[in-house]
């Protein structure tokens, strides 16, 4: 009898997928557990093992199809004795030389006798030489759909703050040898970041909330998701449970979640749940920008690119390593009082990192 092999349940928002690859021919024999295809949804890629061993038969979706979860995909036949039995190398058949192609005989060219008139040709069309025409994928589509729903449905605002970053790099540059030999992990600017927010969370505790129904609901967690750009778009992993780590922890944290995203290999539930955001668009090379709202969360903190700039201390001007932060909320929940008192305390933390290490 014939195994069925469907597109599995991956999560609880997940209800269409594109077959990305069929990773084995129809006609071949696979053992059990083997990856038959690779699936893309709008959050992750996985790979769908053979839930048995036989011929893989009636591939019913090709590369690039749509399908829905529970739909068949393909068929598994009961492989024979004989087919499931190894064939000995000494016995397999040596594979033909290819047969080289024949050599064309040249012939004499005649030569005409007149010159034809050219036939007038229309010029190219201008439309088909400028433009490629490629579909949407699920996740730029999803994205896409986030976007617009977040502009729809929040009251959004973003206020801004610069932070004066001497400290924080001094301290990493003071400590990054031995931070890198003792956890395996550079130290960088991102888990201070992720420190200060959490702080900063506890006092502004509607930046950790979100609407749900008629409710405001108040998270007692902090799940932070960290933007990270991968080949098949911006993806935002969630780190878990930041509150308890260490920066080492964080970092270690972060560094897997984005190796992970740029191989596709994290799991829809790695990227839901999250109930802050951090974005560095600084990576990029951005000096300044509104961050837009991960729903159903009510803020997210965009980071920059950071740059010298002359700035006033105890009445000198001097220069200093300087990075805007913007904080967009929704103003439903949080105000504006709220919103900047919460960028300010995070600001003073990362001016200050030693209020970091000792949670004052």
């Amino acid at each position: 009898m014939a195994v069925e092999i469907r597109v599995p349940a991956l999560g609880e928002s997940i209800n269409e997928v594109v077959i990305g690859q069929w990773l084995r021919r129809e006609g071949t024999l696979v053992a059990m557990d083997e990856p038959v295809v690779s699936l893309e949804s709008d959050k992750a890629n996985v790979e769908v093992p053979a839930p048995a061993a036989g011929r893989l038969v009636r591939l019913r979706v090709p590369a690039g199809g749509m399908a829905r979860v529970g739909d068949v995909l393909a068929e598994l036949e009961p492989a024979t004795a004989e087919e499931a039995r190894p064939v000995p190398t000494a016995l397999q058949t040596p594979t033909a030389a290819p047969i080289p192609p024949a050599v064309p005989i040249p012939t004499a060219t005649p030569t005409p006798t007149a010159v034809p008139t050219p036939a007038v040709v229309p010029p190219p069309s201008r439309t088909a030489a400028t433009e490629r025409v490629a579909p949407m994928s699920l996740v730029r589509r999803r994205i896409a759909e986030r976007l617009v729903e977040a502009q729809r449905t929040a009251a959004m605002l973003t206020t801004f703050n610069e932070a004066d970053m001497s400290r924080v790099m001094a301290l990493r540059g003071l400590h990054q040898e031995a931070f890198t030999k003792k956890h395996g992990v550079k130290l960088g600017f991102l888990s201070f970041f992720v420190k200060a927010v959490v702080e900063a969370l506890r006092e502004v505790p509607e930046l950790n909330a979100e609407i749900r129904g008629g409710d405001l609901v108040y998270h007692e967690r902090y799940d932070i998701g960290v933007a990270v750009d991968t080949p098949r778009g911006l993806m935002v992993p969630v780190l878990r449970g930041v509150d308890r780590l260490s920066l080492a922890g964080i970092e270690r944290g972060i560094a897997d979640l984005a190796a992970r995203g740029r191989e596709s290999k994290l799991g829809p539930d790695e990227l839901a749940g999250g109930t802050f955001t951090i974005t560095n668009g600084g990576v990029f090379g951005s000096l300044l920008s509104t961050p837009i709202l991960n729903p159903p969360q009510s803020g997210i903190l965009g980071l920059h690119k950071i740059q010298e700039r002359g700035v006033a201390v105890d009445g000198r001007l001097e220069l200093r390593p300087m990075m805007y932060l913007a904080l967009s909320y929704d103003h439903r929940i949080v105000d504006g009082r709220g919103a900047v008192s919460w960028l300010v305390r995070v600001k003073e933390r990362i001016e200050d990192p030693a209020r970091l290490l000792l949670e004052v």
